[in-house]
């Protein structure tokens, strides 16, 4: 009797929770991002969720996806920790060593430095997301204390997938599929999430995350289908086969956040017209146009005079 109790009960709470489950899925915005990306050239991924009423779509949201440069996210997540227990301090002077090629890889500001030069670390943190600056990223990367650190920082978060894969012992294979970093678009959709809702690190900690998560030189992708009047907290990346844009929009009717990622493109461009980047933008005006309908924006003619090449 008790056996068969427990499996009464045992099977109601399983049809309960698929129940609840179901009622979660916003099943029209999933058949929109459906037709949206049907056709896709490569693989796709994307994860929406309303914040205010709970409801989610998606494609291939559970996919392992190469980040490219959003995996600067968790590197920043990770320099915050390192700060609030005081191993760092955030306006504490940094020394640049030209002779390192740690992090002396590429074309960005802090590349550029003259040796020697000073910089403080709130602003090798704020080029590192605001203008994706692979050094500065680096840099940051080796201060919090290699890869391996970032990636058990991100599974005490919960984050099962999301990793770095770059310097980090025992990860040489997996970087040759993925590079950088990895990460689904579900996982990507979380964390920005809980610096949104302070519950990661301190909730003073989030507030600087999120306010630098709003400083975005890279506006011509999702954010240029937002009003430049309502706050986003975003990360972009790009590699050649592979674009990647994480989104939290603090919407007038309710904060939605978003992550679109792709990877094995056929198309490999550089063009503002990439496969990718034009499913990122075309996403993001649908999610706007769904969640906002009666707004009433739409880009400014003449918009494309300040859209860049990847």
């Amino acid at each position: 009797m008790t056996r068969i109790l427990y499996f009464l009960l045992a099977t109601s709470f399983l049809f309960f929770s698929s129940e609840i489950s179901a009622q979660k899925i916003d099943k029209k915005l999933t058949s929109l991002l459906e037709k949206q990306t049907a056709g896709f050239q490569g693989t796709i991924g994307v994860y929406v969720k309303n914040l205010k009423t709970g409801k989610e779509a998606f494609v291939n949201a559970d996919t392992v996806f190469p980040t490219a440069s959003t995996i600067k996210v968790p590197i920043m997540v990770a320099i915050f920790d390192k700060i609030e227990k005081k191993e760092l301090k955030y306006f504490q002077p940094l020394t640049y060593d030209i002779k390192k090629q740690l992090y002396n890889s590429d074309d960005g500001l802090i590349a550029s430095l003259r040796d020697s030069t000073k910089v403080p670390l709130s602003e090798v943190q704020m080029l590192s997301i605001c203008t994706s600056d692979n050094s500065a990223s680096l840099w940051l990367q080796e201060l919090a204390g290699t890869g391996t650190v970032i990636n058990q920082l991100m599974e005490n978060i919960g984050l099962q997938n999301t990793r770095v894969n770059s310097r980090t012992p025992g990860r040489e294979k997996i970087r040759e599929v993925f590079g950088w970093g990895q990460t689904t678009p579900r996982e990507m959709t979380m964390l920005l999430t809980k610096i949104r809702n302070k519950e990661i690190i301190s909730p003073s900690a989030c507030d600087e995350m999120y306010r630098i998560l709003g400083t975005i030189y890279y506006r011509d992708r999702a954010l240029s289908q937002i009003p430049p009047t309502v706050n986003t907290a975003s990360k972009q990346g790009m590699v050649s086969a592979a674009r990647s844009e994480v989104v939290l929009v603090n919407a007038p009717h309710g904060d939605y956040v978003f992550a679109v990622y792709t990877k094995n493109q056929k198309d490999t461009s550089w063009k503002k017209d990439n496969e990718g980047r034009k499913q990122i933008i075309e996403i993001s005006a649908l999610l706007w146009n769904y969640f906002e309908p009666n707004y009433g924006w739409k880009p400014a003619e003449g918009h494309e005079n300040f859209e860049a090449e990847d």
